[in-house]
């Protein structure tokens, strides 16, 4: 009897022991799991040189110098204007707000677009998964690179606000040519800053980085204005215009033209462009 209460006591402590070793190995494996995911993404997010840009006291631009890759990509936006903020929303992701940077009902529908046309022709990419194309350069659509956009996105959601995100996208995004965020765009194709943007120009804005190659402001393309007249009308059922802002809005043309930049401070802009490289 008391071999047998041995014996069972064994089992229970070898059972014990076995369970115990599993739940350590598996905190273990979380924890490692956790600290890989976290320090995936790099930090800075973002490693490209800005324009220099050179502003009065009440946020007038004076002048800009084009950023060492040749590209006209001003410093990071502080903020995000309310048109601008809606028309990117309503167009991208109209579910930012609510989901952790991945929406499982875009990957789905995506999904079932791409099998039923056998190639590419849908991503489900939400606004923070385009920020990470974005931070990861020209890579080619594949499955393990979107598996990587919606492990960073997540890392993103963890790591930043929505309106930091958000920031994030305006800043960075393409805009055709060599015009690279908001900032830039705003001055290049409407000459004024994007708090002063009408609803159309916030609209034209909001398309253009969906095919910044193929639609560029200046050709006077009929799929941009086909484009930003859909987004109009979003806007209207949506009841963030009214009817008599849809109308002036669909009847705003579209830049026929790239704006050069104010060049009224050359010599102070050239200057703070230097000190800028001595001090990097």
């Amino acid at each position: 009897m008391k071999i047998q209460t041995l014996k069972k006591k064994n089992r229970l402590q070898q059972t014990h022991f076995y369970w115990s070793k599993r739940f350590l190995f598996s905190i273990l494996f979380i924890i490692i799991a956790f600290i890989v995911f976290f320090f995936s993404v790099p930090r800075p997010l973002f490693n490209t040189p800005f324009s220099t840009v050179v502003e009065s006291n009440d946020g007038k631009l004076l002048g800009a110098r084009i950023a060492s890759d040749q590209q006209w990509r001003f410093p990071e936006v502080d903020s995000v204007p309310q048109k601008y903020e809606k028309c990117v929303l309503l167009f991208e992701d109209r579910y930012f707000r609510f989901h952790p940077g991945i929406n499982p009902v875009s990957v789905v529908r995506s999904l079932i677009q791409n099998i039923r046309e056998r190639r590419i022709v849908s991503g489900g990419s939400t606004l923070t998964m385009q920020v990470c194309r974005l931070a990861r350069g020209e890579k080619e659509r594949s499955i393990k690179n979107k598996i990587i956009e919606m492990i960073w996105a997540l890392n993103l959601e963890l790591r930043f606000s929505k309106k930091t995100i958000l920031k994030l996208y305006a800043s960075h995004a393409p805009f055709g040519g060599n015009v690279v965020g908001l900032d830039a765009a705003s001055w290049r194709y409407f000459a004024r800053p994007p708090s002063e943007l009408s609803w159309a120009e916030a609209a034209t804005l909001a398309v253009l980085p969906n095919a910044p190659s193929l639609i560029y402001p200046g050709k006077l393309d009929k799929r941009l204005k086909q484009k930003r007249d859909r987004l109009l009308e979003k806007l209207l059922e949506n009841g963030d215009i009214d009817n008599l802002t849809f109308q002036l809005s669909v009847a705003e043309p579209l830049p026929d033209k790239v704006n050069p930049l104010p060049i009224n401070t050359y010599h102070l802009v050239e200057k703070a462009a230097q000190k800028t490289v001595v001090s990097a």
